[in-house]
């Protein structure tokens, strides 16, 4: 049974950090790829990082040269790590898994929130 958790979720400050983790059971994730996303109120769930299982990672535009996503195999966990937050970056952050192309393989975790006050 694959099982995603997210922690490290809070309130902070404008310009403040934090590190996500998001532990998974039920799967590797050096063989996923793995992804975070985040949905504020009244908005679509939207992309802000992945991971592939060959290391190529990607950005949301409007996280770039401000998250990091980075993976520790032998943890078997994701992260991310945010710096400089926006009152925009308020949102619920997800984990996301999905081995290549094949959408059967794919779960989510419950999600953690993360406000960032101005």
């Amino acid at each position: 049974q694959v099982q995603l958790v997210e922690s490290g979720g809070g309130l902070v400050q404008a310009g403040g950090s934090l590190r996500l983790a998001c532990a998974a059971s039920g799967l590797f994730v050096q063989i996923y790829t793995m992804r975070w996303y985040r949905q504020a109120p009244g908005k679509q769930r939207e992309l802000v990082a992945g991971i592939t299982s060959g290391g190529s990672i990607n950005y949301a535009d409007s996280v770039k040269g401000r998250f990091t996503i980075s993976r520790d195999n032998a943890k078997n966990a994701i992260y991310l790590q945010m710096n400089s937050l926006k009152p925009e970056d308020t949102a619920v952050y997800y984990c996301h898994a999905r081995k290549g192309d094949y959408a059967f393989t794919a779960s989510w975790g419950q999600g953690t929130q993360v406000t960032v006050s101005s």
